[in-house]
């Protein structure tokens, strides 16, 4: 849901005691140099919008996925509403799960967010829907671990909100980490090298934290600390002795730790955690072995959701993982998602112009493991049936489009992005089988033994090679065959 009114008020009550640092703030740069508006590598967006309703550049489609309340595909299964935060993983196969979201809070209806997953097959193709975690609230960001699973963020500004450990084929249950904090959680990041966990908090005077397990990668227990970033934007965590928040709320036990306001999206890129913070529309970076922070862009308040702004009110965010492209959502806006490229342009992506998205965000991007098509929901968009059919004892939030027909639409998107995998070509030449010349076989076979029997015995020994190495393609194609389907479903999951 729109978040910026209860955002507003927490911020003007924040202040600057705990800040980041002008100083940081003036020299943020992305490399090399500092983010600005510029030229998207994919070109302008059209000035007509598609099928679906999106401006898209030259070259890129879309289809709708889902839609709040209706079956999708063909399954049986109705597609929950207001789809949020979103992640895929490859299932072994060519195909891929995709989770996502659904932010229904607690106040709104009791326990009836949680998660659903998507099975696509290698073409695209949608084999199956269902859900993989029931009875949570809140469910807004979270992020996907290496390891396969689904980290589920529970935005409960009561303070009792969890990270849920979800798996995509639905198999496992999903179980409730209380050690990793319990706060107004957005996003979640995993580190593989230092196997550690980058968490958001979403409240007007928001921390950023790090979570270090136990006993990595079981998350159920650990340290947790939060970010101090010192005027020349070096990076310090202090920890935070009571993760429950019982004793005092988690983001007031670090004196001194820096103030993120609203923070949203948060994803792991090649030694880097980049996340966002709405409150004040803006893009970070922390370099995690030089623990060192820079501010990748800064949005103009001035120009919010005007025509021709760039990227305001940040939101979830993604990392197209072969071309280092950020792609952030806009909470409000122009309903666009935004490219932030290596070099430094900042320019929209995609932008949603159909009629019924207005009072919307758009949320949740995220690439398929094969960075062909990217998925993202507008988290209020039109739909058929009322929230109050879809969600039993649903009370209705006007003032910020929660009613009526708006359950919310997921779109996918395919294209030239740069970033897609390329499927490596091996070549291997063929055996090369060389006769052994008949002068050779003739010295080592019996005086009275044919020449007919030379050119049979080179002949024979072709074959027996050609058969052994026929044997060990088809055994080596076997093991290969199973060592894809003893992979786990997210052991290539994006990020």
């Amino acid at each position: 849901m729109d978040r910026r009114h209860f955002l507003r008020a927490g911020i003007l009550a924040t202040g600057a005691s705990a800040a980041i640092p002008s100083a940081v703030f003036a020299s943020g740069a992305r490399r090399p140099g500092t983010a600005v508006a510029g030229e998207s590598p994919y070109g302008p967006l059209s000035d007509t919008p598609d099928e679906n309703g999106l401006l898209l550049p030259a070259g890129f489609t879309s289809r709708i996925v889902a839609v709040g309340g209706d079956p999708v595909g063909d399954t049986d299964y109705n597609w929950h509403p207001f789809p949020d935060g979103a992640a895929t993983f490859d299932d072994g196969e060519g195909g891929y799960y995709y989770v996502c979201n659904s932010e229904v809070f607690e106040f709104m209806a009791p326990a009836s967010g949680g998660v659903s997953a998507i099975h696509f097959g290698p073409n695209g193709e949608i084999l199956d829907a269902y859900r993989i975690l029931e009875g949570s609230n809140s469910n807004c960001a979270g992020g996907p671990t290496p390891w396969g699973t689904w980290l589920s963020g529970e935005e409960n500004f009561a303070g009792t909100g969890r990270i849920w450990e979800c798996d995509p084929t639905g198999a496992k249950e999903a179980v409730a980490h209380t050690a990793m904090g319990l706060w107004a959680h957005e996003a979640a990041a995993v580190d593989p090298e230092n196997k550690t966990v980058y968490m958001t908090e979403d409240n007007g005077e928001g921390r950023f934290y790090r979570y270090t397990p136990t006993a990595y990668p079981d998350l159920s227990a650990g340290v947790l600390e939060a970010c101090i970033v010192d005027a020349n934007g070096g990076v310090t965590w202090g920890v935070v002795s009571d993760p429950s928040g019982a004793t005092m709320p988690t983001r007031d036990q670090v004196p001194g730790a820096t103030i993120f306001p609203g923070n949203e999206g948060c994803w792991y890129h090649e030694g880097k955690v980049y996340f966002t913070s709405k409150g004040d529309h803006s893009v970070h970076e922390i370099d995690i072995v030089a623990q060192k922070y820079t501010l990748v862009w800064k949005g103009d308040p001035d120009g919010l959701g005007t025509e021709g702004a760039v990227l305001s009110h940040v939101d979830n965010i993604t990392v197209d993982a072969g071309s280092g492209d950020l792609i952030v959502a806009e909470d409000g806006g122009n309903m666009e998602l935004c490219i932030v490229t290596p070099e430094g342009a900042v320019a929209p992506f995609v932008r949603v112009v159909a009629e019924g998205h207005g009072l919307s965000e758009m949320t949740g991007p995220v690439f398929s493991p094969n960075r062909d098509r990217l998925y993202f929901s507008s988290q209020r968009g039109p739909s058929t049936r009322e929230l109050s059919d879809i969600i039993p004892g649903f009370a209705a939030l006007d003032a910020i489009g929660a009613n009526g027909r708006q359950a919310g639409v997921t779109f996918e998107i395919s294209g030239p992005f740069r970033g897609v995998v390329v499927p490596e070509v091996v070549t291997t030449e063929a055996p090369t089988v060389v006769a052994a010349p008949t002068t050779t076989l003739a010295k080592v076979a019996p005086t009275d033994a044919p020449d007919e029997e030379s050119d049979g015995g080179g002949s024979g020994t072709g074959l027996v090679i050609g058969a052994g190495v026929v044997a060990a393609a088809a055994i080596g194609g076997a093991i290969a065959f199973r060592k894809r389907r003893m992979q786990g479903p997210g052991e290539s999951a994006n990020g």
